[in-house]
């Protein structure tokens, strides 16, 4: 459904031309110090407005409603509204009659009858990442300053120079995708749980959380299935449990290995591309060429680096609380 995690717990809701966006977050200890300017570095990386960007452009202000008191968390759940101001709702009228190949406007409008709000592509929008920065800059302080989350645009169009990927695609005037990798620096060792609450696991389900991401991979990855085992195999060098190499990308059987956390996500290409497309026409029941209008992202990839590490952080937070609930053996 709407909401993510154990004791961090966080819930999205609103849709892209709606009145607003918003998170309400659980299980924020109190006393974290917290105020509106804390959230604006991630969630200007997240803005809209370079190129290859939307040009929809937003205050993207969070308002803090609730769980905030004298600029320190209370232990209530937070509540986080984000305006909607700068919306054209006139240019998804089209898109009732020829829903997009590769969005979800025609499996919406089936799994809810047609009720949904397909403007902008409603509850199913980017728009909604905002949320997810919301609650990372949370998740970042529970994690503290000696872990860090950052996440990089390693290809744009299959390209490792994200320039000359995204200069590509404009030249053929259509969207591209690309490959987004995240280090987390800092963990302990013993976070993670075996089998369904593996770090891998509960990664994996955040991370397609965000719009367009297609494909998941740690430490080595699907390079992995072309290895030896000893040439797969991180040998330990110290007590500490570091390893000479981190093809496991800092994941054994599910648990931190005190070594850098390391995998990488495929964003699709945009599905709202300006070029002629084929699909049905569901007023009429025939197939037709479209081509979509309006504003959208040439390059979702783009914006991605920030929702991932929020994510990520979200997952890392909730496992530390976790953790810290975890009976202790003392010798």
């Amino acid at each position: 459904m709407n909401s993510f995690g154990r004791i961090f717990r966080v819930n999205v809701f609103g849709e892209s031309h709606g009145e607003c966006v918003g998170v309400n977050i659980d299980g924020v200890p109190a006393g974290l110090p917290l105020k509106q300017e804390d959230f604006l570095p991630d969630l200007e990386r997240r803005k809209a407005g370079a190129k290859g960007t939307t040009p929809r452009k937003e205050d993207d202000l969070p308002f803090l409603k609730s769980g905030v008191f004298k600029e320190h968390t209370t232990g209530a759940p937070i509540t986080i509204l984000f305006e909607n101001n700068n919306t054209r709702s006139t240019d998804y009228d089209k898109l009732r009659e020829f829903p997009r190949p590769g969005h979800a406007d025609f499996v919406a409008s089936h799994k809810y009858g047609g009720f949904e709000d397909f403007r902008g592509g409603g509850h199913f929008s980017g728009r909604l990442t905002l949320n997810l920065v919301a609650a990372g800059v949370i998740a970042k302080k529970i994690l503290g300053d000696n872990i860090q989350v950052k996440a990089t645009i390693k290809e744009i169009g299959g390209l490792p120079d994200p320039e000359k990927g995204l200069e590509a695609a404009i030249a053929a005037k259509d969207s591209v995708g690309g490959i987004v990798e995240c280090v987390v620096e800092g963990l302990p060792m013993g976070l993670g749980e075996p089998f369904f609450d593996s770090v891998e696991s509960n990664i994996a389900h955040a991370v397609f959380a965000i719009p367009a991401i297609k494909g998941i991979e740690f430490g080595a990855g699907f390079a992995a299935a072309k290895m030896k085992g000893v040439e797969h195999n991180d040998a330990i060098i110290d007590p500490s449990g570091k390893t000479a190499t981190n093809n496991a990308g800092g994941v054994v059987g599910g648990i931190t290995n005190n070594n850098p956390l390391v995998f990488r996500v495929a964003v699709k290409p945009t599905s709202s591309t300006p070029k002629d497309q084929q699909t049905l026409n569901i007023t009429t029941g025939e197939v037709g060429t479209f081509s979509v209008k309006g504003r959208h992202d040439l390059c979702i990839a783009l914006r991605v680096p920030v929702v991932l590490e929020a994510v990520t952080a979200m997952v890392l937070a909730d496992y530390m609380l976790l953790d810290q609930q975890r009976p202790r053996i003392w010798k």
